[in-house]
């Protein structure tokens, strides 16, 4: 859904603006590509969250989001682990330190780090997409964001 609305908001700016047909698109993948960068970066924030960021860790795990660090663990896990994520995220059946045990399981496998890194691809793509855009201060701030959907992470 973010993706959607980004891409859907930007494009709008460039058909408003009676922008050529080649910025309109850029507008959109850029919107959409940013989108999912900011999906994925909020995903990472529930098992990374800080002061900075007012995510208390292990919400969408309390609420059995099945999320990119999610996915990833279990795409990488052993049976015993997979057990664990049925329990938790597919029937909700959650004790006392499952939480600890689920960032045990996501820091073993790196899909923090392989989270992050898609993240990051996203918004560069997000970047890549201005490419077909005139050179203005616009422009440069769209980059600007795209960078400061990453920088939440660090």
């Amino acid at each position: 859904k973010t993706a959607a609305l980004f891409s859907a908001a930007t494009e709008v700016g460039g058909v408003i603006a009676d922008a050529p047909e080649d910025q309109i698109k850029a507008l959109f993948d850029y919107g959409d590509a940013l989108g999912i960068a900011f999906q994925i970066v909020d995903d990472l924030l529930d098992y990374r969250g800080t002061d900075a960021t007012g995510k208390n860790i292990g919400d969408d795990f309390r609420e059995r989001k099945l999320t990119l660090p999610v996915i990833k663990a279990v795409a990488l896990a052993d049976d015993e682990e997979r057990a664990f994520w049925q329990r938790t995220i597919e029937k909700g059946k959650q004790d006392d330190g499952d939480l600890d045990h689920a960032l045990s399981l996501l820091a073993k496998h790196k899909t923090l780090e392989a989270t992050e890194a898609d993240a990051r691809g996203w918004a560069e793509q997000a970047k890549v997409a201005l490419d077909a855009l005139p050179n203005s201060d616009l422009k440069n701030m769209l980059g600007d964001i795209a960078d400061y959907v990453v920088s939440r992470i660090s």
